[in-house]
């Protein structure tokens, strides 16, 4: 039997006992006609290596190497019976929430529980994350250590993230829960920065007002008794805890801004569940080492108190899992802007259950931090919307 191609092309008879590809229709034939004549010989080399490679698979033999749609097969450009996958609009800023909630919520149950060092916390977070990314580790097959040139990278990614989350909860302790908050959200600000000094990136006079507003938010919120008086209401407890937690707040965001250009660094190379793992064996480990050096180790008493680690273990997994999936179907910019709730509700949950209300100073602050980390994503989706626009062109 001989297959011709269109009206008058070059037979290819089946090679290796296989059924050779259906013939092309008029309709086809004319839809290629303006950009694949040159191409002509190119598709006839291709159907005669039919035999070597299944239908859909690649290009065509001699420019396999090359991307054009022009010297792909015939059959490799629609899949009959292949349906169009279904979005939700929304879906995304709507994890955002979600992912934002979880982790208001951990951070509720974190001031609820007594007698238990921030430390213990985070070590009973990283015992849950390394539980739960293990089985993923395994399925994906992307082993324990990671390629060798990005080692150096995952270390520094999962020392800095800990970290970042173990004064994140010491700061959670002994401060209000908003301005903790609060001081934590201005890690895009401190990215931008870190970016334009390692990565070289872009660093422009928005970037730098940006900076500004949120060093007067979180000048506000600290308020610093050579610029407010000795007089300071409105805190928890003493003015040095006070102080002790802004300061691990900043540098928690500091270095929650080292891991993303970190990340940024790394690109798509290394899978998520890998840094995960990292970030929880470090953590685990910076843990252990740090109770035994302040002597906090102490089981909790109370049977409420364990079962709110449990739970926070849980909702902090939760809100890294929605933040992650709504990272992966919507842009960067709207979910950084949507990540704004994070203040929101740390605000409503210290007012309904902690019956603390916030200062205007405070408010004041959280206006700054949130409006410098919203102008900062906002500028940073606006750049890479036009650079992809001008890629198109």
């Amino acid at each position: 039997m001989v297959r011709h191609l269109g009206s008058g092309g070059a037979a290819a008879p089946p090679v290796g006992g296989r059924e050779p590809a259906p013939p092309r229709s008029e309709e086809e034939e004319e839809e290629d006609a303006g950009g694949a004549g040159q191409h002509r010989q190119c598709q006839a080399g291709a159907m005669e290596a039919a035999g070597a490679q299944e239908p859909g698979g690649g290009g065509c033999s001699c420019c396999s190497a090359s991307s054009r749609p022009c010297c792909r097969l015939p059959w490799a450009r629609k899949t009959p019976g292949t349906k169009k996958k279904f979005t939700c609009p929304g879906l995304g800023l709507f994890y955002t929430i979600l992912s934002a909630f979880l982790f208001s919520v951990a951070s509720l149950f974190l001031k609820k529980i007594e007698d238990v060092h921030s430390v213990e916390i985070s070590a009973f977070r990283c015992v849950f994350q390394m539980a739960f990314v293990l089985p993923g580790l395994i399925y994906y097959k992307t082993g324990f250590l990671g390629p060798k040139g990005k080692r150096v990278f995952l270390f520094f990614r999962g020392f800095l993230g800990s970290g970042a989350m173990i004064l994140l909860y010491y700061a959670f302790q002994v401060m209000p829960l908003a301005d903790a908050t609060v001081i934590t959200f201005s890690s895009p600000v401190f990215t931008s920065l870190l970016a334009w000094i390692f990565l070289k990136e872009k660093y422009s006079l928005w970037d730098l007002l940006f900076t500004l507003f949120t060093i007067t938010g979180v000048v506000l919120i600290a308020r610093p008794p050579f610029l407010f008086g000795s007089s300071i209401t409105g805190i928890e407890g003493s003015y040095t805890n006070h102080l002790k937690g802004t300061i691990a707040a900043v540098i928690s965001a500091v270095s929650t801004a080292s891991t993303f250009v970190i990340l940024r660094k790394m690109g798509k190379s290394v899978n998520y569940f890998l840094s995960i793992w990292y970030y929880a064996v470090i953590g685990l480990i910076e843990c252990i080492v740090a109770l035994f050096v302040i002597d906090e180790w102490t089981l909790p008493y109370c049977g409420t108190d364990r079962f709110l680690l449990i739970l926070i273990g849980l909702l902090g997994l939760g809100g890294q899992i929605f933040l992650t999936k709504a990272l992966q179907i919507e842009k960067a910019g709207p979910v950084a802007i949507m990540k704004t709730m994070d203040v929101v509700f740390a605000f409503i949950l210290q007012i309904l259950f902690l019956n603390h209300l916030p200062t205007w100073w405070t408010v004041g602050g959280a206006l700054c931090v949130v409006a410098s980390s919203s102008g900062t994503a906002v500028r940073k989706w606006q750049q890479n919307s036009k650079k992809a626009k001008e890629n198109e062109i």
